[in-house]
């Protein structure tokens, strides 16, 4: 599942994966991806911490907590140093910057969804 607030990107990824994933869903909002999560139950959310109604390291906190099972994967361009730390704090499994290669982002899936067995 991606949940990003820029349909280009969300166009961009979706191409980048589509070889490899299913892309189950996607959203653009915090609220519509706490249901969306609870609804379609993904491997993997490629969350980006910038959505609109949310702040996008609760929502990771939250996801964590009520779904373990799901990976989260913080997806951003924000070029906070300690993001990638407090993001881990906040319960996700993995943190890829939008800025870097997309082999970084496949790989990153394909590991989370290899050590989910």
């Amino acid at each position: 599942m991606i949940a990003d607030d820029y349909p280009e990107m969300v166009k961009a990824v979706s191409r980048v994966l589509a070889k490899d994933c299913d892309v189950v869903g996607t959203v653009a909002d915090g609220s519509a991806l706490l249901d969306a999560a609870e609804r379609l139950q993904p491997d993997v959310i490629l969350l980006d911490l910038s959505l609109p109604n949310a702040n996008g390291l609760e929502i990771c906190r939250q996801i964590a907590r009520a779904h373990p099972q799901i990976r989260v994967i913080v997806f951003t361009a924000l070029g906070d140093p300690d993001l990638d730390q407090r993001s881990f704090e906040f319960g996700a499994s993995a943190f890829v910057s939008k800025m870097g290669d997309k082999g970084d982002l496949l790989s990153t899936i394909k590991r989370l969804s290899i050590d989910r067995g």
